[in-house]
């Protein structure tokens, strides 16, 4: 099964099946994961990266995806390729001569996962090829909002991806916000209602006025983790929310009974701008800056 996302930002592992190089892994971004693999094994004069060209064949063999924007994927990036460079993942220690490439990769990853400002993003781990799967160590598994998924993604244009339920069988989505009671623009981006996935509820809201009802109990927090819908009453991560809005929700159990305890102390936004394309990324500086509004920032 191929899962297709909209507004797809992800951050990938490749793993060098060539014999000569076998082992050696290569952490980047894209937008577009099929295109980018092709990329890498065809070299750097078909737009593949320098590191990686005429060291191929590459294998992509997990990629985190669900990231607001482009700038957030790569920082997260940079981050995993420089861990020790980066002032929140002072806690990782350093590769021993005895661990391979591949499991200091992954153990780094853990720690971001559970580490501020990326613990409380929507993200999906997911493993694209299953045959190099390693569970998280003891400890170091990631939060409970971001489910470990197996199989192919691809990005697709549009304002939201393919959703497995036909359009006979989707709710009619209210004209006003279900919190607020304005109604919604027809053509405004930011008037693209999050609406409930549970059957027979047809709550529709403003990201930013749902989100500010599930951060009600933590005022400091600009991104929620998990609340209350007000049409229903269950329990959902907000996670989950963003990846049924985004339609990448079909292959994910999800289980609207559990809570957890967070895992953030504090979302600290890292700032940055600039253009952003496929490739090797210069590093970027990290900095605080102010985060934009909470719902903004979360699709």
């Amino acid at each position: 099964m191929v899962v297709e996302v909209c507004s797809f930002f992800g951050v990938y592992l490749l793993y060098c099946t060539n014999p000569r190089y076998h082992g050696r892994v290569y952490v980047g971004f894209t937008v577009n994961p099929e295109r980018r693999i092709s990329q890498h094994n065809a070299g750097k004069r078909r737009g593949g990266a320098w590191k990686t060209s005429g060291r191929g064949p590459w294998d992509m063999v997990l990629i985190i995806h669900g990231f607001p924007s482009d700038v957030a994927a790569l920082r997260f990036e940079w981050a995993w390729q420089h861990p020790h460079a980066s002032r929140r993942l002072t806690h990782v220690t350093r590769r021993t001569s005895k661990e391979r490439q591949f499991d200091f990769h992954l153990r780094v990853l853990a720690h971001m996962l559970r580490t501020a400002p990326w613990c409380r993003l929507p993200l999906t781990i997911r493993w694209l090829k299953q045959e190099y799967h390693r569970d998280f160590p003891p400890g170091l598994e990631p939060p409970l909002h971001m489910p470990v998924a197996f199989g192919q993604v691809r990005a697709v244009r549009g304002t939201q991806g393919a959703r497995t339920e036909s359009s006979e069988e989707l709710p009619v989505t209210p004209k006003r916000c279900s919190i607020c009671l304005k109604r919604f623009q027809d053509g405004e981006e930011e008037d693209i209602p999050l609406r409930c996935f549970h059957a027979g509820c047809s709550m529709a809201a403003h990201v930013i006025c749902l989100a500010r009802t599930f951060l009600q109990k933590e005022p400091d927090q600009f991104l929620p983790v998990e609340g209350q819908c007000p049409g229903c009453k269950n329990l959902v991560l907000w996670g989950d929310l963003i990846r049924h809005h985004k339609g990448c929700y079909g292959d994910l159990e999800a289980d609207p009974t559990s809570s957890q305890e967070h895992w953030a102390d504090e979302l600290n936004c890292e700032g940055g701008s600039g253009n952003v394309s496929e490739g090797d990324s210069s590093p970027l500086v990290e900095d605080e800056l102010g985060c934009p509004a909470a719902g903004m920032a979360l699709l």
